[in-house]
């Protein structure tokens, strides 16, 4: 198979990390039989200093001619006095989401049993380290509903953010978290806010009849998003597939990060309706860390998310299971074997990006 991707490292680490994962990415492939060509394009910040925007026109069609987006991060202190809608993220990432209808972000939460002494959950809470998978609504909700803000009676100043969802939205990504469950523990929760929003109602509602219609061996659970938090911390064990609006799987899954051990760990895949050339799932990859601008630059990023993202795009959009097992089975096996960047070295000697990126390298 000829794999054709656009690379697009972003800012402040991106670039770092990415350095790392695309020899892994070149040697799982060629060890396989299968060709890679990639391009690199500028992104958010670094789209902005060469191209006077955060989604270049020519990175948006270099995009276009791939069969699938690894990406790095975007954003940072250097931007953050432009225009709230020029900055880099809700300027790059936002887009390309709504051009590529990339309506599912799937973010494993995978806290691996050599790792558990990096979470900041109890060890006694989660012997067996953390496994499940957050399935977030990705292109409606407030992010992308109607907006505005204007001066009202007696001089004050209205902002309002808008939540709009409709019933074949809700269908869509609750479909991908039935494919997602049938392949794992056949358990999923919704996690809303049915109490108080209107559109939860909806939500609660459409994702009953879905799965009973259609799914009738999936086992649906429903939790209002404020004891979704507390449970996560509680008992992170009893959530296999978490399902959710925009928003809350944006905070939900930056906070299944942290319980499992560091954001330098989690990769995420952005998946829609199109199909590449292959006839697979056209997607957006990328680690969900952010650009760490207090580390660029000095060889400490932990390049582990990048990898696993690249796993994940050769899983999701070139149907290549072997080739991505082998990448996590190359992350496992170096941090099993004490090798580790900073932020998962619980205190003990830590290797730099480079290194990091070497060792798996090695152990594919």
């Amino acid at each position: 198979m000829h794999l054709k991707i656009a690379v697009l490292p972003g800012d402040y680490i991106g670039p770092e990390v990415m350095a790392a994962a695309l020899p892994v990415l070149e040697a799982v492939l060629k060890k396989s039989g299968h060709t890679l060509e990639h391009s690199t394009h500028d992104v958010g910040g670094a789209g902005i200093d060469n191209h006077g925007k955060a989604l270049p026109d020519s990175t948006l069609e270099a995009c276009r001619a791939a069969d699938a987006i690894l990406f790095g991060s975007v954003g940072g202190p250097k931007w953050e006095k432009l225009p709230p809608a020029e900055q880099p993220e809700r300027a790059s990432l936002l887009p390309l989401r709504k051009h590529f209808t990339l309506y599912a972000n799937v973010r494993p939460g995978l806290l691996l049993k050599n790792l558990i002494d990096t979470s900041p959950i109890r060890p006694d809470r989660i012997p067996n380290g953390v496994d499940m998978v957050c399935i977030r609504e990705l292109t409606g909700g407030l992010y992308f509903g109607p907006k505005s803000t204007k001066e009202i009676e007696g001089g004050d100043i209205e902002a309002i953010d808008t939540m709009v969802y409709r019933k074949s939205e809700i269908e869509r990504i609750t479909d991908v978290a039935i494919v997602t469950a049938r392949a794992r523990r056949k358990h999923i929760t919704l996690v809303d806010k049915a109490n108080v929003l209107q559109t939860s109602v909806l939500w609660r509602k459409v994702v009953a009849d879905r799965i009973k219609a259609t799914a009738p061996d999936i086992t649906l659970a429903v939790m209002y998003i404020d004891n979704a938090a507390m449970q996560l911390v509680l008992k992170p064990s009893q959530f296999d597939v978490l399902l959710t609006e925009n928003m809350f799987g944006d905070i939900l899954s930056d906070e299944m990060a942290v319980i499992c051990g560091s954001l330098g760990m989690m990769a995420s895949a952005s998946l829609g309706a199109n199909r590449n050339r292959h006839g697979l799932g056209y997607g957006l990859y990328e680690p969900s860390g952010g650009t760490a601008p207090d580390i660029a630059g000095q060889d400490k990023a932990n390049p582990c998310a990048q990898i696993l993202s690249a796993a994940l795009m050769l899983r999701h959009s070139f149907g290549l299971e072997a080739e991505a097992k082998a990448i996590e089975l190359a992350v496992e096996k170096t941090i099993a074997e004490g090798i580790r960047t900073a932020d998962i070295a619980g205190g003990g000697k830590a290797v730099g990006t480079k290194a990091m990126g070497a060792a798996i390298l090695a152990r594919l």
